[in-house]
């Protein structure tokens, strides 16, 4: 046995990595052999060791039926959480709050959902990054998120100054009171995580916390950024921006947010010194948002990482439906868009950027239906704009065509990898009688393997594969005026907004000329549907001049 003293090990070499092993192989669900462990990893700070303990005690400690060996467990998991809380932030939050009521944590309840982000900034301290930025819905706690995390970094860094900034005073007031309440508050166990840090000074007009030493350049800063920031600070460890953007009218000004990106790189990003780190945390309202130009200048960067989580996933659920009734479900989110503005919701809740000026597809230039002509159509035809790679959507658009007037009736506009058996129903379904696959990539391949599987169904479908060489943007931008004129949609009430025709049309009517799109596969195929009707009545297109 080895000999054990005040939770110290004095063995050296292979003994070390013998007794590990017999300690890991041991009966850890009796709590004296966890002990035994969390002892040796202790002594020798093996963090992945002690995580291993913590999450054995929280195991054990919920299933143990004998009350003296709960409690045992109950302090092992206090214990290994406040060993690692200096180092790791998820435990830093976790046990931070072990004091407060259940029903007044902010991080249990949330923790399943917002772990992800949570990651992303212990990646940022541990110099995996030195730019995140993280765009979520209001109200579902990315700005207290990033309040907790100022106040760890505070602790571990108390000598070194940072600034957190946002749009106006009001918002630092509440970044200086809600740090300030982390470290002061009897309700918190900040003081656990770091018994050395004293709070030296405080000014709540200044909105200036100081920790450790007395110096010029406080611990914390909290400034708008319209704000004078002359000799008030400087950035060693962090530069924290949180809705820097006020709202939606700044958003639509193109040149209030030139003044924006001024005064963020003149102001706040002059106050770093080498090796400080960015957090930016903000709504998405416009692709020339200061988080918009950032993703532009730090794009394919390894390591700058930028976090979007929109209110509504892909299949229409909510992803902040948080536990014990403190977030937001489906049909919170669905109120909130049939009150809101489609541009507005989509920028403030899904965090798509969008802008009003430049959009090629507005909503309201577009041709709606709501129920086909009667009678037969001239004829019924498709294109594919298939699949490509990585978050590329395949897009098939059915149409159904009466004189100049192409009635799109059916579609797929689907980011899964199998969607080839899909394209087979539908086309069969509506009885298509041709359709143009473009042949780039994989997509030679695909109308084959579609074209012999109609046939065996007897379907009338011919199929023809066209390779495209011309420009994308500038194919998409060209045939707009002819897909405004001559394509109908249906009216809004005819589909469902999470659908793939709700997809489609989302695309369509986000797709801007003046900034960079996330998602251009629909505008693409509509271009492709334009080109391929004129072709099959002789018609040419037009360049016309570019007016945006």
């Amino acid at each position: 046995m080895p000999c054990f003293n005040a939770g110290r090990f004095y063995l050296l070499g292979g003994e070390l990595i013998e007794l590990r092993e017999k300690l890991l192989a041991s009966d850890l669900s009796n709590p004296n052999n966890l002990e035994l462990l969390f002892a040796f990893a202790r002594n020798e700070s093996d963090r992945l060791l002690v995580r291993r303990v913590r999450r054995l005690s929280a195991k054990y400690a919920k299933i143990e039926e004998d009350e003296g060996k709960k409690q045992h467990f109950l302090r092992l998991y206090r214990e290994s959480l406040l060993y690692m809380a200096p180092y790791d932030f998820d435990s830093y939050m976790i046990y931070v709050e072990l004091e407060r009521e259940p029903e007044k944590r902010f991080y249990e309840p949330r923790r399943e959902k917002i772990k992800p982000i949570v990651d992303a900034l212990q990646d940022l301290e541990d110099d995996f990054l030195d730019v995140l930025s993280i765009s979520m819905p209001p109200g579902t706690g990315k700005s207290t998120l990033g309040i907790f995390f100022m106040s760890w970094i505070a602790g571990k860094y108390p000598d070194s100054p940072n600034l957190m900034s946002g749009f106006s005073g009001t918002l630092t007031k509440g970044f200086y009171e809600g740090v300030l309440q982390i470290i002061t508050d009897d309700e918190y166990l900040w003081h656990d995580v770091f018994p050395n840090v004293q709070l030296v000074d405080k000014n709540s007009k200044e909105e200036t916390i100081d920790l450790g030493k007395r110096k010029r350049f406080k611990t914390i800063t909290c400034r708008a950024i319209n704000a004078t920031l002359t000799g008030a600070t400087r950035c060693e460890k962090y530069l924290y921006a949180d809705d820097l953007c006020s709202g939606i009218e700044e958003a639509m000004s193109k040149e209030r947010l030139d003044k924006l990106w001024n005064a963020y790189k003149n102001d706040l990003k002059s106050r770093k010194k080498q090796g400080c780190k960015e957090i930016h945390i903000a709504t998405r309202w416009s692709v020339h948002d200061v988080i918009g130009r950032l993703s532009v200048m730090y794009e394919n960067n390894p390591r700058a990482r930028f976090i979007v989580v929109p209110a509504l996933d892909e299949n229409g659920e909510s992803n902040f439906d948080y536990k014990c009734g403190v977030g937001f479900d489906k049909a919170y989110f669905e109120d909130m868009r049939s009150t809101l503005d489609d541009i507005e919701f989509r920028a403030l809740y899904q965090n798509e950027p969008i802008e009003r000026e430049g959009l090629l597809y507005p909503d309201d230039e577009l041709r709606r239906f709501f129920e086909l002509p009667k009678g037969d159509p001239d004829a019924i035809i498709a294109v594919c704009d298939t699949k490509d790679r990585g978050k590329d959507y395949a897009v098939l658009p059915v149409v159904y065509v009466f004189g100049s007037d192409y009635y799109i009736e059916d579609v797929i506009c689907d980011a899964s990898e199998a969607y080839e058996g899909r394209v087979v129903e539908l086309l069969a379904r509506h009885r298509v009688q041709m359709a143009r696959f473009e042949s780039n990539s994989a997509g030679g391949r695909i109308a084959r393997d579609i074209q012999a599987e109609l046939k065996k169904r007897g379907a009338p479908t011919a199929i023809t594969t066209k390779y495209t060489t011309s420009n994308k943007e500038t194919k998409i931008i060209v045939n707009a005026p002819y897909v405004k004129e001559h394509f109908l949609f249906k009216d809004e009430s005819k589909y469902v907004k999470n659908s793939d025709y709700g997809r489609m049309i989302r695309f369509l009517t986000s797709y801007t000329v003046t900034g960079k799109n996330k998602f251009d596969d629909v505008p693409d195929a509509m271009a492709m549907l334009a080109l391929f009707a004129q072709a099959l009545t002789g018609n040419k297109a037009t360049v016309l001049p570019r007016i945006f």
